[in-house]
């Protein structure tokens, strides 16, 4: 497809694939970390890598055992390439990514120095953010279960917002449930950019995933129960992450509490959100409850952080029955 001079082609070649249970989109960077203990500025050897909380979900309900679909636009470049068959190695549906030659795939940098971590992006014009509503494929998104979108897709461009509520307009057309992960990135936009569009795409939620912090910065306030009477204002069942060793339900007027799981120990933080979402997700196929699948996005999350990486921890399904029933290991 040519569009706006960008030279596209589709990541697959052969019979188009019906739709997957769950379908995702949004950007997929290239990720580069220090492989040592320096940071970026004395690191002489780096470890390359995969970063998108979209591809992350899709990569973790896919180890989960269920068909998920992740599409977006990658550069025709060596980093996209390397992302392409890296999700696509992970079982997950890639056939309608794009790949285009007029624009590089997104890069990002992290560092963790004296415990503390920053990240750095490369994203600017980058190939995803040229995503359209026209790029859609409206019968893939109609022939799937649940639709997952975060809030990181709509601040990269504003043909990129566009292409996120076109999404959710047509998942919500065809009766398919819309999970939206807020994932709100004040280096992507300021709180009051990211307010009006989040909370709009919040209202057209069936589930919405916020972490406490994120919702007092939409919600201008830090009083717990006024955010809860905003998130009772909603459709949409809503799991606030982040609270003090548990993990909220709001749902029907009432909160209730899901504990955490206590990790042996924490490698690396980043990723655990999208853990989350992963597993509530396949809790949700699964025809679990809604506090059932959070405990098991609760596990999930618990597991990524004992691993570094954002997306390398996620654990198969086989990995948390062995968890859940308490079941040995045996090394050789």
């Amino acid at each position: 497809m040519m569009e706006d001079g960008q030279k596209m082609s589709k990541a697959h070649t052969g019979a188009i694939n019906p739709s997957p249970e769950v379908v995702t989109f949004g950007e997929t960077m290239g990720l580069m970390m220090p492989t040592g203990v320096k940071g970026i500025e004395y690191s002489a050897q780096f470890e390359k890598s995969l970063a998108g909380a979209e591809s992350n979900v899709a990569i973790g309900v896919a180890r989960l055992g269920h068909t998920v679909g992740w599409f977006g636009h990658l550069g025709a470049d060596p980093l996209g390439q390397y992302g392409l068959k890296l999700i696509r190695g992970e079982g997950v549906d890639v056939s309608r990514a794009q790949l285009t030659e007029g624009a590089p795939t997104g890069l990002i940098i992290r560092e963790v120095v004296n415990g503390r971590s920053s990240v750095y992006y490369y994203r600017k014009h980058s190939a995803a953010s040229l995503m359209q509503p026209v790029h859609l494929d409206e019968a893939y998104i109609a022939g799937a279960k649940l639709l997952h979108v975060t809030g990181i897709t709509p601040a990269l461009s504003e043909s990129c917002r566009d292409t996120v509520q076109e999404a959710v307009r047509i998942a919500r057309k065809h009766g398919v449930k819309v999970c939206f992960d807020p994932n709100l990135r004040l280096k992507l936009w300021s709180a009051a950019e990211a307010r009006e569009v989040l909370l709009e795409l919040a209202e057209q939620a069936d589930y919405f995933l916020p972490g406490l912090d994120e919702l007092k910065l939409l919600y201008e306030t830090d009083n717990f129960e006024q955010i809860v009477e905003r998130l009772g204002k909603l459709n949409a069942v809503s799991i606030v992450k982040g609270g003090d060793d548990e993990t909220y339900v709001v749902e029907n007027g009432s909160v209730s509490a899901v504990p955490y799981f206590k990790a042996e120990r924490v490698i690396d933080t980043v990723g655990a959100g999208d853990g989350f979402c992963a597993g509530f997700i396949a809790g949700l196929l699964k025809g679990h409850s809604h506090t059932e699948a959070v405990r098991l996005g609760n596990l999930i999350g618990s597991l990524v952080v004992q691993a570094s990486g954002d997306w390398e921890g996620l654990p198969t399904w086989a990995q948390v029955q062995a968890v859940l029933h308490n079941e040995t290991h045996v090394e050789r």
